[in-house]
Formats: C-alpha cells, sequence, structure tokens
C-alpha cells in the first residue's frame, strides 16, 4: 500500500495533505497522480466518493507551482458540470494549496460579472468554471485562452446529460494545441469515448471500478407499492416517504432526498416541512446565495433532510451523508449511481432507499440492467390506502347519505321515491301557453324522479325565469309557439289573432300621424304667407287679384320672395283692364330672371319698361 509521499508531490503540497489527514491515495489517485504528474493525458473511470477531485487537483498544482499568471490568460482550467461542483473543486483547491502562491477565480453564474473579471484582469493560475459563464466570458473578450497548459474535463457524461457537450467541444478549440487534458467520468457513454478519441492523445486510461458499478459499503432497497387511485398517488407517495423514514429509527441521521422535477422538489419540502420535519428545498430555479446557503446549513447540521433535484446528485462531496431516498426512479439509469454515491463515502457505510410505482417498471429494468444486478426488494412500511375511504369511515353514521349535487339530484336505489304534494292548479293564461306534450313529458320525470324541483323551474334564476315562461328543453313531436310567432314590423311587436291590413283596417284604430297626414298630403304654410304679403301690394281691385292669385301658381321649386317683388311693379298694369296682358307677360321675366343677381338681366328689363309706360299715363296717381 502506498502513501501520498511516495507520489513525488511537490513539499508544500504534502505539507498541506497530512495537515488535512489524508495518509493514503484511493485506487484512483494512486493510478491518475504518476502519469498526470509526467505531464500526460489521462482519461479515469471510476464510481462517485472516490476521490476523482484530488486526482486531478494535486498533480496540477504541482505543476503549476513554478511560473506566474498574466492578465486575462490564465494557466489551467477545470470545467464542471455545476454551479455547486464547480464551488466544492474551489474549496478543495483551497485546502490543498495553502501553501502555494497560486491565485484561483470561480466563473459561475448566479454572481455579478463585475467580480468575476476583476479577478481575470488581475491574472489567475487556476481557473474553475461551467461552460456556460465560461464562454460568456471570452465572448464579451475578457478572458484569452492561449497559455492554458492543463485542462481538466470533471463529471463529463454529466456534461453529456445537461447538453454541455457542443460547448465542451468549443473550448477544446479555444485552448492550445499542446496542453494536457485530464478526463474524468463515472461512466463511458459512446458520445463521451467519441470527445476522448478526438481530443485526448495518447492518454492513460485508468479504471478503477467496472463501469457504472455501485459502492459496496451502500445498503440498497426497493419499496414497490400501487397506488389505490390515480389522483391520490401523489398524497400516497408522500405518506410512503414519512413512513419510511420512521422506520429507520435510531440509525437515521439526515437524508438527501432527490425528484425527477423541480416542482416535487418544493412539493415535497413543504410537506415535509408541514408534518415536523427539518426540510429544505434546491434545484437550479433558486438563486445561487441560496442553495450555497442550505448546503452549508445540511453540511453543518442545521438541516436534516436536504430535498434536491439531479443539481445535487453528482460531485457533491457531503460527509456523514447516512440515508439517499429517491423518492422518483431516476429516468437515466447513470443518474441513479450518482445519486446513492452521496452516501458510503470514504470507506463509510450509507443506506439508499427507493419508492417505485407500477409506472417506474420501465426505468427500475434500466438501472437493474446498467448495475447488472436486482435491487434487493423490501416491504412497506405501511399499507397503502385509500384516503376518500377512511375519512368517509370516519364520518357518523346518519352523516353517510348521499351527497346533493349542484346540477341534479342523487337518489338511493333502494330508497322508493318521497310522494310528492299535488301541484295547484296554474292559472289559465299560463296553461294555455304550454304545450300539452311538454307537459306530459315533465309528468312522466317527475313520476321517476329524474330531475329536482330547481331544474323543472328552469336553473338557478327563479323569479326570473318564472316570468319567461316554460323553459324549453327540445323540439321532439311538437313546435314550440314561438317558432311560428309573427312579428308586425310597424307596431314593433307579435302580431296579434287577425291581422289588420291597411285597406281593411277602421279609421278609428289607425294612429293619428297616419290619418293626418292622408288628409292633408300638401303643407298649407307656403299659401298662408301668399296672402299675407300680396294684398300690401294692391287693396283697390281684389278681383284682379284673385284672379291673378288663382292664375299664378307658382310651382313648388320657385321661391316665393321673387314673385311678391314682380307683382308689386306689375300691379297698376292690370287695373288698366289689361290684366290679361299683364298675367301673360309676368311668366316672361321670371324664366329670364332666374339669374337675378347679374347686372346685365336687370339693364334688359328697364329697357322695356318706357316701352309699356305709354299705355298706362296714370302709373303714379294709382300707386300713391
Amino acid at each position: 500500500m502506498t502513501t501520498f509521499s511516495e507520489l513525488n508531490l511537490n513539499p508544500k503540497v504534502q505539507k498541506a495533505i497530512d495537515e488535512a489527514g489524508y495518509e493514503s491515495p484511493t485506487p484512483i489517485q494512486e493510478g491518475a497522480i504518476p502519469p498526470a504528474l509526467e505531464g500526460r493525458d489521462v482519461l479515469g473511470i471510476a464510481q462517485t466518493g472516490t476521490g476523482k477531485t484530488a486526482s486531478f487537483t494535486l498533480p496540477m498544482i504541482t505543476q503549476l507551482a513554478r511560473g506566474r499568471a498574466r492578465a486575462r490568460m490564465p494557466r489551467s482550467l477545470v470545467l464542471c458540470p455545476t454551479r455547486e461542483l464547480a464551488a466544492q473543486v474551489a474549496e478543495n483547491f483551497d485546502i490543498y494549496a495553502k501553501y502555494v502562491k497560486l491565485t484561483k477565480a470561480l466563473l459561475i453564474g448566479g454572481v455579478s460579472f463585475k467580480e468575476q473579471e476583476t479577478l481575470i484582469d488581475k491574472g489567475v493560475d487556476v481557473l474553475i468554471a461551467t461552460p456556460g459563464r465560461l464562454l460568456d466570458h471570452f465572448e464579451r473578450g475578457k478572458l484569452i485562452l492561449n497559455d492554458v497548459k492543463v485542462m481538466v474535463v470533471d463529471e463529463a457524461d454529466r456534461m453529456l446529460d445537461m447538453g454541455f457537450i457542443p460547448d465542451i467541444e468549443r473550448i477544446f478549440g479555444l485552448v492550445p494545441f499542446t496542453r494536457q487534458t485530464l478526463f474524468f467520468s463515472a461512466t463511458m457513454a459512446p458520445e463521451i469515448e467519441r470527445i476522448t478519441n478526438t481530443f485526448l492523445s495518447n492518454p492513460a486510461k485508468i479504471e478503477v471500478a467496472r463501469q457504472s458499478t455501485t459502492s459496496d459499503t451502500i445498503e440498497q432497497r426497493l419499496i414497490e407499492f400501487k397506488p389505490t387511485r390515480r389522483d391520490a398517488a401523489a398524497k400516497q407517495k408522500r405518506d410512503m416517504l414519512r413512513a419510511a423514514i420512521e422506520a429507520e429509527g435510531d440509525a437515521f441521521t439526515n437524508a438527501i432526498i432527490f425528484c425527477n422535477r423541480k416542482v416535487d422538489v418544493d412539493i415535497v419540502a413543504k410537506s415535509m416541512k408541514k408534518h415536523g420535519l427539518n426540510a429544505e428545498p434546491i434545484h437550479g430555479d433558486l438563486d445561487q446565495s441560496h442553495r450555497m446557503r442550505t448546503l452549508d446549513g445540511f453540511r453543518d447540521g442545521s438541516i436534516t433532510f436536504l430535498v434536491a433535484s439531479d443539481v445535487a446528485a453528482r460531485g457533491l462531496d457531503i460527509p456523514n451523508v447516512s440515508h439517499v431516498i429517491n423518492y422518483d426512479v431516476p429516468s437515466h439509469a447513470e443518474d441513479y449511481v450518482h445519486r446513492i454515491g452521496r452516501t458510503g463515502r470514504a470507506g463509510k457505510t450509507g443506506v439508499a432507499i427507493t419508492l417505485c410505482v407500477p409506472s417506474d417498471e420501465k426505468y427500475l429494468s434500466a438501472i437493474e440492467a446498467l448495475i447488472k444486478q436486482p435491487i434487493p426488494r423490501a416491504d412497506a412500511p405501511i399499507e397503502v390506502q385509500d384516503t376518500r375511504r377512511r375519512r368517509d369511515d370516519d364520518k357518523p353514521a346518519d352523516e353517510d347519505k348521499p351527497r346533493r349535487s349542484r346540477g341534479r339530484r342523487n337518489r338511493n336505489a333502494d330508497e322508493a321515491p318521497a310522494p310528492q304534494a299535488e301541484a295547484a292548479p296554474a292559472p289559465a293564461e299560463k296553461a294555455d301557453e304550454q304545450p300539452e306534450p311538454q307537459q306530459q313529458q315533465r309528468r312522466e320525470r317527475r313520476e321517476r324522479g329524474e330531475r329536482n324541483d330547481r331544474n323543472e323551474r328552469g336553473g338557478r334564476g327563479r323569479g326570473r325565469d318564472r316570468d319567461r315562461g316554460p323553459r324549453i328543453v327540445g323540439m321532439g313531436e311538437f313546435t314550440p309557439d314561438f317558432i311560428s310567432m309573427s312579428f308586425d314590423e310597424r307596431r314593433g311587436g307579435p302580431a296579434r289573432e287577425i291581422d289588420l291590413s291597411e285597406d281593411e283596417a277602421p279609421a278609428d284604430e289607425l294612429p293619428a300621424e297616419t290619418s293626418e297626414a292622408d288628409a292633408a298630403p300638401e303643407k298649407p304654410k307656403r299659401r298662408r304667407s301668399r296672402k299675407k304679403v300680396e294684398p300690401e301690394a294692391d287693396t283697390t281691385d281684389t278681383t284682379a287679384h284673385d284672379v291673378q292669385v288663382e292664375s299664378d301658381a307658382p310651382p313648388p321649386e320657385e321661391k316665393p320672395k321673387r314673385r311678391r317683388r314682380k307683382k308689386v311693379n306689375e300691379a297698376p298694369a292690370a287695373n288698366d283692364g289689361t290684366s290679361e296682358a299683364a298675367s301673360e307677360a309676368t311668366p316672361e321675366p321670371e324664366a329670364e330672371e332666374k339669374p337675378k343677381r347679374r347686372r346685365t338681366r336687370k339693364k334688359k328689363v328697364e329697357d322695356d319698361v318706357p316701352a309699356a309706360e305709354a299705355e298706362p299715363p296714370t302709373e303714379t296717381p294709382d300707386a300713391e
């Protein structure tokens, strides 16, 4: 058995290891550190919890002890899939590089860019980052990767599951070709193998244990149960979880409870708090500061149950975890190996409990095929009972009656229908409005007890629907009255039984407005204005005036003001007995005088006046 002193590490690094209490390396450390110190590429495959972090941290610090970093040009790069794993690597680096003057920077999400840029500008020897935040700094022009001498990819299989493989390939193209690559993974998927063949040059392959195997220090159990109803499956599963925790007794210290979905993480944590258990959730939607506080609380013992998603399934080194409970069977078989690896670390024992329902059988078969061994079955700590039935059993006997729903009345088949009171005779008007077939249908339904009183009245609105008449259920063999009902356009309402037309209707039933319009079609306003204006022009001869009015009936389009002026000027000519000539002459100037405002027209009329003055010599005295 070798010791760390035989691995040719830097004396300052060896001193920090001795202070940490580490004496002998793990198998993966013993196989990976010597070739890494020689500068070779390393491909390490080992299950979780075997000390892979120290396998690349110790040789990297030894090689970087000589030299100095430049601004924005890190000398080494460590890529991690999650923020928690990156933060854990940074903590291990601080422990092992205590006596070596090396600088580091942690680039993860949820932290301000400005603080990270300040560290990069000063120059760092070790850059620990997640792929997304690393590329963000590079695209901003704050990071140059041309001086990277050692590149480490930790938990590569988790990178594949999270979709980081395209980012990893891009980062490999940004670092120098002459770099040293250390590649570590718990499983070796075909995609991971393709990347290693592409970017690793003659690597030293260290495979401590068979791929995807579980540690022998972990006791595995499987609790299978079948929910009674689909809608009660979630609640019964939470009851089974609490029963499994209580069944462990004194052997239980703390536990990590894994769920497949973030929503279930919050629900399970809330349910456990409600039942008096000290539980806190952790998943990717929480702030980074909240996630770090939760992990710190679980490490120091202030939090007993850590309800987590797969964000806490990889690489987290939390000491003294007694139990790991899979609330949901993982959909990816590799995740099962990483989840239960949070317990039984560093040679300690642990217990892994998995809850399984019939819908998880396909995931369970994939897990057992991956680890090449069946998971031991355990008895359920409690019997699954129907929560609704148990709630009904607790009720008194008199309350065990069918519940009355909103839409219709539930009746027991054994009970005879209650006798109904005789309905009061309806008024004659309503009886005539309701058709007889509909009454017969409702009477039959009442006898069978199929409808309740509220539906028979037409729904919830009792008084409102009662005024609207009978409720229309459907058109079977009869046609309701409202379909054959006609409407009178003139009166705006339902027509009477006897339709009266305009010709046959008596005059007294017609409206007042229509009779006045038929009796006096012409407007009398124009005649009244003429009678008032014309006598002012001539008061001597009324007969001539009457004749002139009858003969000179103006057309409806002419304006009365123009004609009044003409009659006043030509009235003396009618007194000399020449009324016929004057009446014949009057329409001619009217036709010519349509454009009245033109001066040329007025001049022609004035020229014609002297010729007519010769005949009536006495025009002036008559006008006076």
